[in-house]
């Protein structure tokens, strides 16, 4: 449990990023925190327009590893964006290097290329490769985290930890966001951040300035995004149906006995064997059927590449680029990590399915945000099938808050990028649902420039 801080011991915080080194690590820490410490040197990796950064959050023996990148407009004033990957178990760098960071790896030898629709272009961006043991996070005696709160606990901290020593950063709106399990992450990490900022108040800091959380083709509902299946390929509700009429038959008649099933075993009241079986059960009815079509999980539109790749074979060149020695050593990665990366560990993955994480909603967690004034967006690619816009736009009509009834009586509307239409939205007060037209699970990877424009005027509250 948290506890008082008598703050007479003389902490004094390191001061600004520019006082950190490129040739060493700078360590910091708090007293209100004492197992948490981090260490943070000047990278220059990747975007040569902006300072970079890397480091890792110790936690004892857990070691978490992140880039932070300064925004390309104004990085003593821009706002400060948080990101992390899904999987669970899945590297940041694939959101850094394949997505939204200010450069991309395409080929393993030539190394990263510039890329001019990177979100830094207005904000301040972390990339962190979370939960432990993913990326270049490493543990030393076999510590693991095998649940989303666990994990919130930790990044929370380092979020006080970064503010409190880096002062200038103070004040400035943070945004937290991912994309795919970060639909469960991203609830629970931000949730932690304004239960963490009580105690802040109490001890007499200043609290993080959370600003918003921002979800990108989530896995929120599990339940819900199960039963959505049918819709995305049995209707054409993106594409036209790609499963025989047979097999949809068989999977509508399924479909109101896993309704019923996982809201009795999973959301009425949680029971752990019920639950998987439930679930398990309806896996089996209503996602399996799609696997044996060969199309990629995340673009309903085209064939999945590589299964082993996640069907996108960038993926490979990424790892391979980030397997590089001279790589290592430039970003400062420490020696215990394998020398094979990996982009998603797959133990992790397992783990947290086994803890039956993977079986909660962060929907409720959604709605505190919302009651606290915290914003939130929920942005879905049209042609993702494995966390779909149908699902997600269920559960955001169907959640329970102050607004909801409002949200929900709101039509759906276009929003537009330089004269084209980018997709739909609804909003009401502090939420919002956007879909991205032919953007997969990966947004920015499909439509870039769409992507930037969505989050830039997210950041800016500006109408989309």
């Amino acid at each position: 449990m948290w506890s008082a801080y008598d703050r007479t011991d003389g902490f004094a915080p390191v001061g600004t990023l520019s006082a950190v080194g490129v040739d060493a690590f700078t360590t910091f820490s708090h007293p209100l925190f004492p197992e948490y410490s981090a260490r943070i040197k000047e990278t220059e990796f990747c975007d040569s327009t902006v300072k970079t950064y890397t480091g890792y959050i110790d936690i004892q023996a857990r070691h978490l590893f992140f880039y932070f990148f300064e925004s390309r407009n104004d990085p003593d004033k821009d706002d400060v964006v948080f990101w992390t990957n899904g999987g669970p178990g899945c590297s940041s760098s694939l959101g850094l290097l394949m997505e939204l960071g200010p450069c991309r790896v395409t080929n393993a030898t030539e190394g990263p290329k510039f890329f001019e629709a990177s979100w830094n272009n207005n904000a301040n961006v972390f990339f962190v490769d979370q939960p432990i043991n993913v990326g270049y996070s490493y543990s030393q005696y076999g510590e693991t985290v095998f649940t989303t709160e666990d994990a919130a606990t930790d990044i929370a901290a380092f979020m006080f930890l970064f503010f409190e020593n880096f002062p200038q950063f103070k004040g400035r709106g943070l945004h937290m966001a991912g994309e795919s399990y970060g639909g469960r992450y991203i609830p629970l990490f931000a949730a932690a951040v304004v239960d963490q900022n009580a105690l802040l108040i109490r001890n007499g800091y200043t609290p993080i300035n959370l600003t918003s959380a921002v979800i990108g083709n989530g896995l929120t509902d599990q339940a819900g995004m199960v039963q959505s299946y049918y819709d995305m390929v049995c209707t054409p509700a993106s594409v036209a149906p790609v499963l025989p009429i047979s097999t949809c038959v068989r999977m509508k008649k399924a479909l109101p006995r896993c309704k019923k099933w996982l809201q009795v075993a999973c959301i009425d009241q949680f029971d752990s064997m019920n639950c998987e079986a439930a679930n398990t059960f309806c896996s089996n009815e209503l996602t399996s059927p799609y696997y044996s079509t060969g199309l990629n999980y995340y673009d309903i539109s085209r064939p999945c590449e590589d299964p082993a790749s996640l069907c996108y074979p960038v993926t490979k060149e990424i790892a391979r680029y980030l397997s590089r020695k001279d790589v290592r050593q430039l970003l400062g990665v420490d020696r215990a990590v394998p020398t094979v990366f990996s982009s998603c560990n797959n133990a992790v993955n397992s783990a947290f399915h086994a803890a039956d994480d993977s079986l909660q909603s962060s929907t409720a967690h959604v709605a505190g945000l919302l009651e606290r004034g915290v914003r939130v967006l929920i942005y879905v690619g049209t042609y993702d099938w494995i966390c779909n816009w149908v699902g997600n736009e269920r559960w955001t009509l169907a959640l329970e808050w102050s607004g909801g009834d409002v949200f929900a009586a709101q039509p759906l509307r276009e929003w537009v990028v330089d004269g084209a239409v980018a997709g739909k939205t609804r909003s009401a007060g502090p939420f919002t649902f956007a879909t991205i037209n032919a953007a997969g699970h990966m947004v920015p990877y499909d439509k870039p420039k769409q992507a930037l424009a969505l989050i830039n005027r997210w950041i800016a509250q500006e109408t989309l």
